[in-house]
């Protein structure tokens, strides 16, 4: 039992992957317009000085924004492959089963990677993106999604009964 909570708990994280990936395509140019927001620093308020450098434009907006939905890409796949990964193994021995959460570890770790380190370092602390309410969402958002990401990977990185 424990090993399909872990595989369904894998393939929800892939499936999280891929819903904000098709969410940012869907919606791309009001993505990018956030993503432009938070880059350009605009409307800070509270801390005026700014820690990097402004980035403005259409060009570095849409490379930013890029640069998320490949790594919201990659926890999908990753974790799509994992959960995969896992179910070949559900009925192996424990050994087996142990060898097989390579990529689900990868695909839950590039969620933290992503909403950890490229929106709460990179972009709250960084490119200062909570002085803006729609900032600050995208921050508060991108916390649930890093720590889910960290529960999933220690859930599933606990060794198996022998």
């Amino acid at each position: 039992m424990n090993r399909y909570l872990k595989i369904i708990l894998v393939l929800f994280a892939s499936i999280q992957g891929f819903a904000y990936v098709a969410g940012n395509l869907m919606n791309f140019e009001n993505a990018r317009q956030v993503v432009g927001l938070v880059i350009s620093q605009a409307e800070h308020l509270y801390y005026p000085n700014h820690i990097m450098p402004v980035l403005s434009g259409d060009g570095a907006a849409t490379i930013a924004l890029l640069i998320i939905v490949t790594g919201e890409a990659l926890v999908g796949l990753l974790c799509l492959k994992g959960a995969l990964d896992l179910l070949s193994a559900a009925g192996s021995d424990a050994d087996t089963f142990e060898n097989r959460k390579t990529f689900a570890l990868l695909g839950t770790g590039m969620g933290m990677i992503v909403w950890f380190g490229g929106f709460i370092v990179i972009g709250a602390g960084l490119f200062q993106m909570w002085q803006t309410e729609i900032g600050d969402g995208s921050f508060r958002g991108a916390f649930i999604y890093a720590v889910t990401n960290g529960l999933v990977y220690l859930i599933v990185s606990q060794p198996e009964r022998r």
